[in-house]
């Protein structure tokens, strides 16, 4: 899978709510009610995460998410961190 450049990139940003392009990879915040919440979104992105064989780095404070998308392999932004961004906001 080929590396996006930031033109692409930002042509895909603009269809997703809220995540910006940092540090060669994509991050959205998401805050809930409480931790609870929090962890279950956490299980259920980490289920699709799963399915599509695409792993995001995820980082949890009590009801704070943040998650980063890059493709490790690819070192760089590709088509699978926007799959993955788009079925995430499915799911939220």
């Amino acid at each position: 899978m080929s590396i996006m450049n930031e033109f692409a990139i930002q042509k895909e940003l603009a269809s997703l709510t809220n995540w910006i392009y940092v540090n060669n990879s994509i991050e959205k915040d998401f805050i809930f009610e409480n931790f609870t919440e929090a962890l279950d979104f956490i299980n259920k992105v980490g289920a699709l995460a799963e399915k599509m064989n695409h792993h995001p780095e995820i980082n949890n404070v009590y009801n704070k998410v943040k998650l980063r998308l890059t493709t490790h392999d690819a070192k760089g932004i590709t088509q699978k961190d926007f799959d993955l961004a788009l079925a995430v906001y499915l799911i939220s």
